[in-house]
């Protein structure tokens, strides 16, 4: 994992934080305040940050090997 794997995976989690803040827990959870839901935004931020920078970082890297098979 090179430096900017890192960097991808970072933003990615920061995006996914930023757009689960639009999201309306209080409808889903008993307290949408408290430390257990807390907790569940940070998890389901990582889970889904891995998710889309795993997919960038895979797109990108089929892209490079797909330009050198020619």
């Amino acid at each position: 994992m090179n430096t900017v794997d890192i960097v991808v995976y970072i933003a990615c989690i920061g995006l996914a934080w930023w757009a689960l803040q639009a999201f309306r827990f209080d409808v889903l959870l008993k307290q949408p305040k408290g430390a257990k839901a807390i907790m569940l935004q940070i998890l389901l931020a990582i889970g889904l940050g891995h998710l889309v920078a795993s997919f960038f970082i895979q797109y990108l890297g089929l892209s490079l090997d797909f330009s050198r098979m020619f």
